[in-house]
């Protein structure tokens, strides 16, 4: 049951996503404006959960990522992905769609996934 749900809900946040992509590479200026007005907090405010989830602990090790047997420091792969998205971005050429998963579907390959049962 939880793995259904699980899906479900990735199925929800990649579909999400897309509709995001495509009204920002098609909608006029005004609809950009709305959708940038409600949708921009949303993301920020997304990010800053995540990224408070794995704040390096006081021996700099992320609470998510570390486990007892192998620790992560403060750069996890949230922390890089988040830096790679948000800030190197301004630097260098634009990541690979998705880049910071592995593997990702595209929205074709989720699109022909076998139905949830």
């Amino acid at each position: 049951m939880d793995q259904i749900l699980g899906q479900i809900l990735r199925q929800a946040v990649w579909e999400r996503l897309d509709l995001l992509d495509e009204l920002a590479s098609r909608a006029d200026a005004e609809s950009l404006v709305s959708v940038a007005r409600t949708e921009v907090p949303r993301l920020t405010d997304g990010w800053r959960v995540l990224l408070a989830a794995h704040e390096p602990d006081l021996r700099g090790r992320c609470p998510e990522c570390s486990r007892r047997w192998q620790s992560r420091h403060s750069s996890c792969s949230v922390w890089r992905a988040a830096h790679d998205n948000l800030v190197a971005v301004e630097t260098a050429p634009p990541p690979a769609r998705h880049a910071f998963i592995n593997p990702v579907p595209s929205p074709q390959e989720r699109a022909s996934a076998a139905p949830v049962r």
